[in-house]
């Protein structure tokens, strides 16, 4: 039960700052004024609970169902609009949430990327799923196709909760292009095949941006290798000329083929010059 006693001058502002279920951690609350003792009676009082090394939740209200659980939508959000850092979800995880990476995972693990900066301390927290940290430097732009969200975390983090924060995710354009960086093997391009089969509405104009700003030759060729396999009407308003593919031959997959236009290693299936649609 939450002490009353324990309320300061400095807890009223504190708790309007961060709604249940949200992350802190000591160096934030060290910005707000907050002393190590006042964190050790507003975890001794309930207002907050530690949930490892200099990082403190507020709790969800009795009753919510898995209130104990540390949900990464929360981490982010809290990241994003609490502790200011400047890291959105991106690659698969962002397709998947936009509605376009659906596959049957092969083990229970269900890993999230997240892009950009975060405190040493995300390693440590006790997530459901299993979070990688991707550095941000695919793109020369560092946030360009970045967007807000259309979606709300309010019902999933708390059922009382009245916070509406968007979450900073890659838009499709950008999440393709992430997620094709990280393709290193054989089924991993069997599975994003199935996703480029959904993206048949990416914006040219995004594209043509992104592919300009991205400083990955590897990753611009196999962009074009599955656009020109699946042929979507987009495709024809990209300009191949205005990109840079680099020189010589790449290598990617181990055992590949290599594409006889894109001079990339891929598996032999993705290096045949014919598109899937007619």
């Amino acid at each position: 039960m939450v002490d009353n006693s324990a309320r300061t001058p400095r807890l009223k502002p504190l708790l309007d700052r961060v709604p249940p279920g949200f992350l802190v951690d000591a160096a934030w609350l060290k910005d707000q004024q907050i002393d190590s003792k006042s964190i050790h009676q507003y975890v001794s009082s309930g207002w907050f609970e530690r949930v490892t090394r200099g990082v403190y939740r507020r709790p969800l209200p009795l009753g919510v169902q898995d209130s104990s659980a540390i949900t990464w939508q929360g981490t982010l959000l809290s990241l994003q609009r609490i502790l200011r850092y400047d890291v959105y979800l991106g690659g698969v995880s962002a397709l998947e949430f936009s509605g376009f990476y659906h596959f049957v995972r092969l083990s229970g693990s269900h890993v999230v990327h997240f892009y950009g900066n975060a405190p040493s301390w995300l390693k440590r927290l006790p997530l459901r799923n299993q979070v990688e940290l991707h550095r941000n430097i695919l793109f020369r732009e560092d946030t360009t196709g970045v967007t807000n969200s259309d979606h709300s975390f309010s019902e999933s983090i708390s059922s009382s909760s009245a916070w509406y924060w968007p979450l900073l995710i890659s838009s499709p354009e950008r999440a393709t292009l992430e997620a094709l960086d990280g393709l290193k093997s054989h089924a991993d391009f069997e599975l994003f095949d199935k996703t480029f089969e959904m993206l048949t509405t990416l914006r040219p104009k995004l594209l043509t941006q992104l592919l300009d700003s991205c400083r990955s030759v590897k990753v611009r060729r196999l962009f074009f290798v599955f656009a020109d396999r699946h042929r979507y009407a987009w495709r024809k308003h990209l300009d191949i000329s205005k990109f840079d593919l680099g020189s010589g031959p790449r290598s990617l997959v181990e055992g590949g083929t290599i594409h006889p236009t894109y001079r990339i290693y891929v598996p032999k299936d993705f290096a045949r010059t014919q598109s899937k649609r007619r």
